[in-house]
Parts: structure tokens; C-alpha cells; sequence
């Protein structure tokens, strides 16, 4: 698309096409967990402006759009075509674009003259957001409400309401598809959302592959999946199997900075204490810096699933082996300064000169480690603030123990009470997380007694109400099963972060190793992928959009071992499951399946799914 639709030549000599990008939106939630302004500049795009802003003319460039198909950016470029803002226009729509809006810009070409100025129409078919090879989610800043777990299951939802994120949801479902080239086995359970998505995507899926005209899955576009004859296995789960796992306090790299730091879309914030020494009493100023971490940043990828005190023992390694590579840069720099009366300066000379040249050659390698290692260095040390004010390291081990069944060491009245213990909200959580794992059911007098202690600790009492409501509702008797063989163990300290010379000082912060476990989501697809039988999914349906009927059956067909399987949840997904699929993959080594990519109608944090939650509650009152 930012090669003006054609494909890109593969040799250096070529010149890119200087051009501008015009996205909306959407489009830029698209293109910046991908790609970063010099990559875009090396594809020739010296200018990327949003759609809806005021743009100057710039008659000799042609200009990329990537769009959403909706009225007013449709208005707005055939204003653009009025104004002959650009020499051509190449307009790529993120979904497919409807015949009623391609006859309106028809006609704004033809009123405005610039017909021949349209190079290109493309329909991208691009509607949700890759964060990692293998996860995405479907949006993020713009109308994630209306696909939200609030938006699906508020109590005054209606009909058409629900089909229109129902629909949003299936046409992203789409998206993922034609890109990936193939067409999958889709599996849900019935009676809830995840239904609902599954049949109007296996309709979205039949329609397309019948239109022999138009089908987007013919031959030509089998290219992306033709190396695998295997088609993926589709699992579409719903947010109500579990709600305990998004609120959960985690412990492995990637998914606290999602929590604690409010990673977005690749791009985490970190606050830092000026440096300037504030009045006495007032609290220092803070300035927040933002870092993207991308797939070419080999310890972020290495380590983005690591338990936090690896995390910390390995920058901490990092850092070192840095000092020492500079340190020798240094010592050769001297050395090369001596004077010439030195016998042995000379005779070093000769053989410090290469050995120079290579340091000097490596510089910028080893100014990007730098900054690779102070990023990480600061997000490490931003979350382990975080965990030692809020006793983070606590609450994930008590979680982890109640979500397998071992007994607490410490009670939740006492971290109830305890002012130290983190905020009203991770106090929340914990309990929640109590309520939905405990094996035996909570008396209303029970639930009263932790209510007030809540209460006391200013906590908002209205996700309570409404997990209690949805409690009562899933018929949780089986549940409770489906957490387990979790839990953590401490292991002691490491040296190398206890001695004194360590960037981080992590007394006090326990060094927990999580046992391998699957979670809810993780089970459930291990059951569908391996075919087992698994009381939890034996009635849940089968659709093959490539089958000639439509059969209500939930009986697989296609015994194939599956090679590739999305997982994909509708409403809230989270980095502890993603990382959960990450770990069972790898696990499963010699077995058939190869890959899991994990996706959600939108990703929150617990603080985002905890508010949502409480909306839902106070609904009910």
C-alpha cells in the first residue's frame, strides 16, 4: 500500500516515491504498533497528516489515504478532490467500502475534474490492530466502547445495539482472515456473544467463498496460506468464562507494564523525577517519557514473558557487559593518545589501530545497546517502584494460591486493613478474585463482613455487585475446576541483585517463579485443538464456512491434528492470557501445534475491565 499499491522492488538502488500519508483515526491505531516514522520515511513518506485536520495543498505529490469507509471521510476527500490538495490519490479503505459511497466520490471526481487524479481504489481489508506476530486486538482508541465487555453485556442492551457490535466485531473477524489467506474451523460455545460472532462470521465467511466473482479466498489470494494445506482452528470464546484472569496481579514482564504502566499499542509511558530539587513539601515534578517496544528489540522480545526478577537480573547483566565493552573503547582511546618517545606505545600502536577501527565500527551498534539498555533500565525500575508500594509481589502471590486451591498464609482482612497494601482498587481485585475461585460458596453474612472492611478501605463496592449477580447467573458449580495446578514458589534471592552495586534494589520484593499453568482460556483451546474430551467443551459448535450446509453440530468433522488455532475472545483480552497461549505453545513442543495467535475485541489493563465492571454494577442499583 505505501509502495503506491505495487510491490515493493527489492533493490537497494531504487529510489522510493516521496508521497503523503493520509490516515484517519483508525488507520493510525493501524500503522503505529507497526511502523515507526523513520521506517515510514524510508518507504518515502515525508508527511503523515490525519484526514480531518487542516492539510495545505501540495500539488506535485500523490498522496496515500487510509481511511475507514464512513460518510464523513468520504465528504472529506471528496472536499479534497474539490481542492486538488494532492497530483493523485491512491484511497485505500480499512474495510470494505460500500457501492452508495463509492458513487458518492464518483461524482465528487467528476464535478471537481480530477477523475484521472484517482490512481487507485483499493478495499485493504486491515480492520484490527497486530500488536505481535501473533496477537491482535481490534481497536483501540477509536469505538472500542461500542465492542467493549461493558457495551455486550449491560442490562439495558438493545437488540440492535448488541447486532451492531456484533457486526463490528465480524467484520474485523473478516479483516483477520483475508489477510491471513485462509479460511478456518470455527468452534464457541452456545447461548452467549462468542455465538453470535461465530455464526455471522461463518455467514460472512459462506457468502464471500459462494461469489466466485468476488471471493476474496480464490487461488490468486492463497498466496499468504499456501504453504500450510492446514487450515487454523478458529476458537471464539467469551469474556464471561473467566473473569478472574483480568483482574489478576501479574508478575511477568510485559503484562505489567500493561498493568502498572498502561502499555499501549507497543508504546509504554514511564514517569521520571526531575532532576531540578523541588521546595521543601511539594512533591517533585514529574515528566513522563514514552518508550515503543518493538519486535527488533531482541530483550524485549527475549524477555517480555520473563517473571519480573529475571527481568531485573538480566538488564542487570546487560548493563555490565556494556560497562565492560565501553570501558575498552576508553582504555584504547588512551592508548592511542600516548606520545611517540614510548617504545611500547609504538609497537602497541600498530596492533591498537585495528583494533580501534573495529570499536569505532561497532560505536553505533553499541550506542543503540545503550539506549536499548537504559529504556529498559527505566521501565524495570518505574515497575519496581510500583511493586514495592503496592506490595504487588503479595497480591500475585495470594491470587496464584487462591486460584489453585492451596490455603493463604495470610488473611484478606489483614491486607484489607492494611493501609500500606496497595490501592482500594488492588484490594478489589484480590477480592474478587477470592469471591470467583473460592471452592465453597460465600454466606451473604460472609460477603457482608468483607464488604465492610472494603468499604473501610475506600474501596467502590460496585464490581462486587455485579460479579455477585453474575455469579449467580453462570451456574458456577463446575468452575472452580478450571483454575489450578497454578500457584508460585519463592526461590531465594539472587546474589547479583543483592549486592550493593545493583541498579535495583529488590529487598523486600519476593522472587516468585510461576509454576506452569493453564488458564481457563488455555484449557479450553487445548481441549479443542487436541480434540480431548473436556466437559467444558463438548457442546460447543462446529462451524466449516467451506462445507455446503449449515449443520448445528458439535460433532468435529475435521479430526486433522490442528497445526495453527486464534483464539479469540470477545470483550476484554489481557497479556496474561496471551502470554499463557505464548507458554503453552512452547510447551507443547513435539505435539502437532505450531502456533497460536491470541486476539480480543479490545485490550485493558485490570484498572480498565475493573471500571467497566463497576459501571456495570452501579447499573444495577
Amino acid at each position: 500500500m505505501l509502495n503506491l499499491n505495487q510491490e515493493p522492488s527489492r533493490s537497494s538502488a531504487v529510489e522510493p516515491v516521496w508521497k503523503v500519508l493520509v490516515y484517519d483515526r483508525f488507520g493510525q491505531d493501524i500503522i503505529s504498533p507497526i511502523l515507526s516514522v523513520p521506517e515510514l520515511r524510508d518507504m518515502g513518506v515525508t508527511l503523515h497528516l490525519l484526514l480531518h485536520s487542516d492539510r495545505d495543498p501540495i500539488p506535485d505529490v500523490p498522496a496515500v489515504y487510509f481511511v475507514m469507509p464512513s460518510e464523513e471521510n468520504v465528504q472529506r476527500i471528496c472536499q479534497d478532490l474539490r481542492n486538488q490538495l494532492y497530483e493523485s490519490y491512491y484511497l485505500n479503505f480499512i474495510s470494505a467500502v460500500s457501492r452508495q459511497r463509492l458513487e458518492d466520490l464518483a461524482s465528487a471526481a467528476l464535478q471537481a475534474g480530477t477523475v484521472p487524479q484517482i490512481s487507485k481504489v483499493f478495499d485493504q481489508y486491515l480492520n484490527f490492530i497486530t500488536l505481535e506476530d501473533d496477537m491482535f486486538t481490534l481497536r483501540h482508541s477509536q469505538n472500542r466502547e461500542a465492542i467493549s465487555y461493558y457495551a455486550i453485556n449491560r442490562g439495558d442492551v438493545q437488540d440492535s445495539e448488541m447486532e451492531a457490535s456484533m457486526d463490528a466485531i465480524v467484520d474485523s473477524l473478516f479483516s483477520v482472515f483475508v489477510t491471513l489467506g485462509t479460511v478456518p474451523i470455527i468452534r464457541s460455545p452456545r447461548g452467549n456473544a462468542a455465538e453470535m460472532v461465530a455464526e455471522k462470521l461463518d455467514k460472512k465467511l459462506r457468502e464471500n467463498i459462494r461469489d466466485s466473482r468476488n471471493s476474496l479466498f480464490t487461488s490468486d489470494s492463497l498466496q499468504a496460506g499456501q504453504f500450510s494445506f492446514q487450515r487454523p482452528l478458529l476458537v471464539i470464546l467469551d469474556r464471561n468464562l473467566d473473569l478472574a484472569t483480568p483482574l489478576h496481579h501479574t508478575w511477568t514482564y510485559q503484562a505489567l507494564a500493561h498493568d502498572v504502566l498502561d502499555l499501549q499499542l507497543n508504546r509504554v509511558s514511564v514517569e521520571e523525577p526531575a532532576g531540578e530539587k523541588s521546595p521543601q513539601g511539594a512533591r517533585p515534578k514529574r515528566k513522563a517519557k514514552s518508550y515503543d517496544l518493538n519486535f527488533t528489540d531482541k530483550f524485549w522480545q527475549s524477555h517480555k514473558g520473563s517473571p519480573f526478577p529475571e527481568v531485573a537480573e538480566a538488564v542487570q547483566r546487560e548493563l555490565e557487559e556494556y560497562r565492560s565493552q565501553e570501558d575498552e573503547v576508553k582504555r584504547l582511546k588512551s592508548v592511542m593518545g600516548l606520545e611517540g618517545e614510548d617504545e611500547g606505545a609504538i609497537s602497541m600502536l600498530s596492533d591498537n589501530t585495528a583494533k580501534l577501527t573495529s570499536a569505532v565500527s561497532s560505536l553505533p551498534e553499541l550506542l543503540e545497546k545503550k539506549r536499548l539498555i537504559d529504556m529498559h533500565t527505566n521501565i524495570a525500575s518505574a515497575l519496581l517502584d510500583h511493586i514495592k508500594v503496592r506490595k504487588l509481589d503479595v497480591y500475585f502471590e495470594m491470587e496464584e494460591k487462591m486460584m489453585s486451591k492451596q490455603s493463604l498464609d495470610k488473611s484478606l482482612m489483614d491486607m484489607f486493613s492494611d493501609p500500606e497494601a496497595g490501592s482500594p482498587e488492588d484490594k478489589m481485585r484480590l477480592f474478587i478474585i477470592y469471591f470467583i475461585c473460592s471452592a465453597q460458596t460465600m454466606s451473604d453474612a460472609e460477603i457482608d463482613q468483607y464488604a465492610v472492611a472494603l468499604q473501610a478501605a475506600n474501596c467502590d463496592l460496585a464490581p462486587l455487585h455485579y460479579i455477585k449477580r453474575w455469579k449467580a447467573f453462570t451456574k458456577m458449580t463446575a468452575a472452580p475446576s478450571q483454575y489450578g495446578g497454578g500457584g508460585t514458589k519463592t526461590i531465594s534471592m539472587f546474589s547479583r541483585l543483592m549486592n550493593t552495586g545493583s541498579e535495583f534494589v529488590m529487598e523486600g520484593v519476593k522472587n516468585l517463579v510461576v509454576k506452569k499453568h493453564n488458564l481457563p482460556v488455555t484449557r479450553v483451546a487445548d481441549a479443542l485443538i487436541d480434540n480431548k474430551s473436556y466437559q467444558d467443551t463438548e457442546d460447543y459448535r462446529y462451524f466449516d464456512p467451506k462445507m455446503l450446509r449449515v449443520t448445528d453440530s458439535s460433532i468435529p468433522r475435521n479430526r486433522n491434528p490442528v497445526q495453527e488455532a486464534i483464539v479469540f475472545i470477545v470483550g476484554s483480552g489481557n497479556y496474561i492470557e496471551y502470554q499463557n497461549l505464548v507458554d503453552y505453545v512452547k510447551g507443547k513442543s513435539g505435539g502437532s501445534i505450531k502456533r497460536i495467535t491470541y486476539g480480543c475485541s479490545e485490550l485493558s489493563n485490570a484498572m480498565l475491565f475493573l471500571k467497566q465492571l463497576a459501571k456495570l454494577g452501579s447499573e444495577l442499583h
